[in-house]
């Protein structure tokens, strides 16, 4: 999960997942289970479903890299 930047709130919480090989679901189905599982205030505003998330060479996912790429600055 990383923090965007929300004009009414300051920041908004978005969910970026990669999926098992052999899964599907959607954005809009990952954001209904959360919201049923924890309620709406709580779960992220956002749900994003990428195909490889971007990782540094020990595995470790990067969250500058998403941030980066979901608000297209740098």
């Amino acid at each position: 999960m990383v923090g965007l930047p929300d004009e009414k709130w300051g920041e908004r919480v978005t969910a970026v997942v990669q999926l098992r090989p052999g899964q599907a679901a959607s954005g809009a189905e990952l954001a209904a289970f959360v919201k049923k599982r924890i309620g709406s205030v709580k779960s992220p505003k956002q749900v994003e479903v990428w195909e490889q998330l971007p990782r540094s060479k020990i595995g470790k996912v990067l969250k500058t890299d998403i941030r980066r790429t979901l608000t297209g600055a740098g």
